[in-house]
């Protein structure tokens, strides 16, 4: 294997190049322009080729080579290697920091109420958690350990399924005061129907329609729904009495154990085709902090226990 030289000199160019220019490049790097510029010079000496054409004049001073150009993918490559590699020396321990990307909900209706669970057996490890729907960089943004809903395929990374997820509607208590008002299931047709379209690009999330189909309810759907793009809130609204969600039984459960939801019609049973996944770079699978926080996830899976309040 070759040895990576002038790392300085590379870092030099890199940044010049990224910002067309030496002062530019100087103040990221904490440096004078002189020094970039003789960094960059003793480079372009050492492979005996121009990295930049130099403008005397104009807005853009710095222009890189075609050949230059083409290396700085590799280049740029290299450099995230090697802080990950500098990541895997630091990180090599349970204590420290954690990183953890789970989406707002998830975060809010199971991670964080057991949260304290993991942190009284690692109390020297902080977690620190990235809430966003949006896919993330695990690399460009530090990302240790993530959980997800999908079907457990997720570019570069490896997934472990931690939980499946049954749906099921669900109401406040107050909605079953009237005893008549829920007791078929064509009367849900007569509800407001709370739509959860936080997944609603994602093929398989089950649906309103999907679950009526299959408890046998052929009807066309009310009318009357509201369309919210959180799981979390969508329970919320339920709590609050604003019409029947169909749920996720993975965010549900503490609502339901503490009686602020109600399930209806327990006898259809209907499997989502997603799951909960926990993934994380393969190169990351024996650091011991994401090996912690992955043996506590699925020992808490394996023995619930209940939300404490």
């Amino acid at each position: 294997m070759k040895s990576p030289i002038h790392l300085n000199a590379l870092k030099a160019f890199e940044a010049s190049a990224r910002h067309q220019s030496f002062s530019a490049a100087a103040d990221e790097l904490n440096v004078t322009p002189a020094a970039v510029g003789q960094l960059v010079k003793t480079l372009e000496e050492w492979l005996d080729t121009p990295l930049f054409h130099r403008m005397s004049s104009g807005k853009t001073r710095l222009i890189t080579t075609e050949t230059a150009q083409s290396a700085l993918p590799l280049i740029r490559e290299g450099f995230d290697k090697l802080a990950q590699g500098l990541d895997i020396l630091k990180d090599n321990a349970v204590s420290g920091a954690l990183t953890v990307a789970v989406s707002p909900a998830f975060a809010a209706k199971w991670l964080l109420p057991r949260l304290h669970f993991f942190q009284e057996i690692c109390s020297q490890t902080s977690v620190n958690l990235n809430t966003n729907l949006k896919p993330v960089n695990f690399t460009e943004q530090r990302i240790d350990i993530g959980i997800r809903f999908g079907v457990g395929n997720w570019q570069g990374l490896s997934a472990e399924k931690l939980m499946d997820e049954e749906v099921y509607p669900v109401c406040s208590p107050k909605f079953l005061e009237d005893s008549n008002r829920l007791n078929t299931i064509d009367k849900l047709l007569n509800e407001t129907l709370i739509h959860d379209q936080s997944m609603d690009d994602h093929t398989g999330f089950p649906s309103w329609s999907a679950w009526l189909k299959k408890a046998g309810v052929t009807g066309p759907l009310t009318t009357k729904s509201i369309q919210i793009n959180n799981s979390a809130a969508v329970l919320q609204s339920a709590i609050d009495g604003h019409g029947v969600a169909l749920a996720r039984s993975v965010m549900a459960k503490d609502d339901l154990a503490s009686g602020r939801l109600v399930r209806l019609f327990p006898h259809i049973y209907f499997e989502s085709p997603l799951a909960y996944y926990v993934i994380y770079r393969p190169e990351c699978a024996e650091l011991p902090r994401i090996q912690a926080f992955k043996e506590w996830l699925f020992k808490e899976v394996e023995n619930p226990r209940a939300k404490r309040n």
